[in-house]
């Protein structure tokens, strides 16, 4: 095997965090623009919200990420909770903004990287105990809008994943194609 070891491990964050950018997207196209603000409760975020709170966390944390502590003076986390006002193709644009920064960072670091002390709220950290931190952090959030888009589209929900019932079908499916036994 001629990768490294924190080569192999940057490459897989970046398939598994654009796995989960693709869950996003695939509800977002699922969904009208006022679903983007549907709540199922006064204490829970509508999609719009968590698009927002998403994109300012990973500006805040991925911008400068190996230079600059992770929480940026100037983000205000509080207002990322309040709905904001905008149209769909706004919040997309927020939600591709976030993920860009965030993507171009990862894409940046070279192996050495990865134990470098970085701080978030003045709190140091490994650069790869940072990534695992958002690694967690983000497909809560996506799982989340995945979650509410099911509760809005209901029987109209175009799957994600494996549907109900099909497990083995798809499990005989990826042993043809990979040759598996």
């Amino acid at each position: 095997m001629n990768a490294s070891l924190g080569a192999i491990y940057l490459e897989s964050v970046v398939k598994r965090l654009l796995t989960y950018k693709v869950l996003g997207e695939k509800t977002f196209a699922q969904l009208e623009e006022k679903d983007f603000y549907f709540a199922p409760n006064e204490g829970s975020n509508s999609i719009a919200v968590i698009i927002q709170h998403m994109s300012g966390n990973m500006m805040s944390r991925w911008t400068n990420f190996l230079t600059e502590d992770g929480e940026k003076e100037g983000r205000d986390r509080e207002k990322e909770f309040s709905a904001p006002d905008l149209g769909k193709d706004e919040l997309l644009g927020l939600w591709e903004k976030g993920w860009s920064c965030l993507l171009d960072a990862l894409l940046s670091l070279k192996e050495d990287d990865l134990l470098a002390t970085i701080h978030i709220r003045h709190e140091p950290l490994t650069a790869v105990d940072a990534i695992n931190r958002q690694l967690a952090h983000y497909p809560h959030h996506v799982g989340q809008i995945v979650y509410i888009g099911k509760m809005i589209r209901n029987k109209d929900w175009q799957s994600l994943s494996i549907p109900k019932g099909a497990s083995g079908q798809f499990n005989q499916q990826m042993q043809e194609k990979h040759g598996g036994k």
